[in-house]
């Protein structure tokens, strides 16, 4: 260890794992806030736009589009330029899209935009503001060429569980901010917590010994020489498509996909259309909503990731996912049959236990399966496979547009069906990788 430290600085090596899981997670956190804001704020603007339940759903999705499409794009990127150019072009798009946003409502609020143009627009600046929850692929990737194999569960579900915690937080406060601020001021005010974020990503984050070194103007043969004798068992392709298509042709990338589209996916999903359930379908007051989503689900599916990672060091990505996925089929089936407050509490604690693990376990096994081109498989696993948040609410919406108010439980049928496929998925790759 002691070596490593002086090969570092006589190579002018700057940052360590820990400041690079650190950084990583802020700036994740900070991005992946912008999924919270309109769960609960569109209670806000759909009476001031006269928006249907299938309107309100696609409002809902909207900042997991771009969030879970340039997932893809920006995954691969870091095995290209490292995470640090990545992740900070990601935050300043996602803050233009948060000024918009913030224009687009107050005009709203005054009644200077209404009807089809200001749905439109937030739609627009919603999408582009998603940018910021795109920041898990390119941190994923950022974070995993920082830490040896062995330590990818616990890094990642740190990682992954501690930046996951922003929805969940952001949920449960922001009807207190709304209350004290105003809409307008709650989104300014978000504003500026992306802004400092980024701030101090830009002042901590430091890239991995690879990239470094090659800006350095080290040959690839020697920058990864030396990175793997300072510890970095991760070494990038070097180029974007070409990870994007090694990671393409193992199959069991798509078989994560698959599972990460309802563990993941799920979670965003959930996150957003958990507000107008509670509401809606079992009569609950925003606040109370708000409280449920925020810290009963979305918090407590991120911190379950932490232990997630750890379990899944230990006992293996596949035996973990196994069981989380038996668990998230349960929490569904509750979801299903419950018709009170109480029943459906024990259903969402149920699910964000299943979630929280099951998302860990994931990514603990895709360093495992691609090692060669972990950006790429990321961009793969983190894109479509959170797809599932810009997919699932419409879905739900639809459910409850056919069938009426028994389509708010209905709905979750979703969850069965996905969360019985990633079992098999997972039992198949335990199976497989013996």
């Amino acid at each position: 260890m002691h070596e490593n430290r002086k090969l570092a600085r006589e190579l002018g090596i700057r940052g360590n794992p820990g400041m690079g899981l650190v950084a990583g997670t802020i700036a994740f956190f900070a991005g992946f806030a912008a999924v919270a804001l309109f769960g609960v704020t569109v209670h806000s603007v759909a009476p001031l736009l006269h928006l249907s339940i299938v309107e309100v759903g696609w409002l809902v999705a909207i900042p997991l589009v771009t969030g879970a499409l340039l997932r893809i794009p920006f995954g691969a990127m870091v095995d290209a330029f490292g995470g640090r150019r990545v992740i900070l072009t990601q935050l300043a798009i996602a803050l233009i899209g948060m000024v918009g946003l913030i224009i687009t409502l107050h005009s709203i609020v005054s009644r200077s935009l209404t009807g089809l143009m200001g749905y439109t627009l937030l739609m627009l600046f919603g999408a582009i503001a998603g940018t910021g929850i795109s920041t898990f692929a390119s941190g994923i990737a950022y974070v995993s060429y920082w830490f040896p194999q062995r330590r990818q569960g616990y890094a990642l579900g740190a990682f992954a569980g501690f930046g996951n915690a922003a929805p969940g937080i952001f949920t449960a406060i922001l009807p207190f901010a709304l209350a004290s601020l105003g809409l307008v001021g709650a989104y300014t005010a978000w504003a500026a917590f992306l802004a400092i974020m980024t701030l101090v990503f830009f002042l901590i984050g430091y890239d991995a010994y690879y990239f470094q070194l090659m800006r350095r103007g080290f040959t690839r043969d020697n920058a990864i020489e030396r990175a793997k004798a300072l510890g970095e068992e991760l070494i990038p392709t070097g180029s974007t498509t070409k990870s994007l298509a090694m990671a393409a042709r193992v199959w069991r990338t798509w078989l994560l996909v698959i599972m990460y589209f309802i563990s993941f996916g799920g979670f965003e999903a959930l996150t957003e259309w958990l507000p107008t359930y509670w509401t809606k379908y079992l009569g609950a007051s925003l606040a109370l909503a708000s409280l449920l989503t925020g810290i009963v689900y979305s918090l407590l599916t991120a911190l379950m990731r932490v232990p997630g990672g750890w379990w899944s060091d230990k006992w293996g990505g596949e035996r973990v996912a196994i069981i989380s996925y038996l668990v998230l089929v349960i929490g569904s089936v509750i979801f299903i049959t419950s018709r009170s407050l109480a029943t459906s509490v024990i259903a969402e604690v149920v699910m964000a236990v299943g979630m929280g693990i099951a998302n860990a376990a994931v990514f603990k096994l895709v360093p495992k399966y691609v090692p060669e081109a972990v950006g790429g498989a990321t961009g793969w696993v983190g894109g479509l496979g959170s797809a599932g948040g810009l997919l699932i609410p419409p879905a739900m919406a639809y459910i409850v547009a056919i069938m009426g108010k028994p389509g708010y439980a209905y709905g979750f049928i979703i969850f069965t069906i996905f969360g019985t496929l990633s079992l098999i998925f997972s039992i198949i790759l335990q199976k497989v990788s013996k």
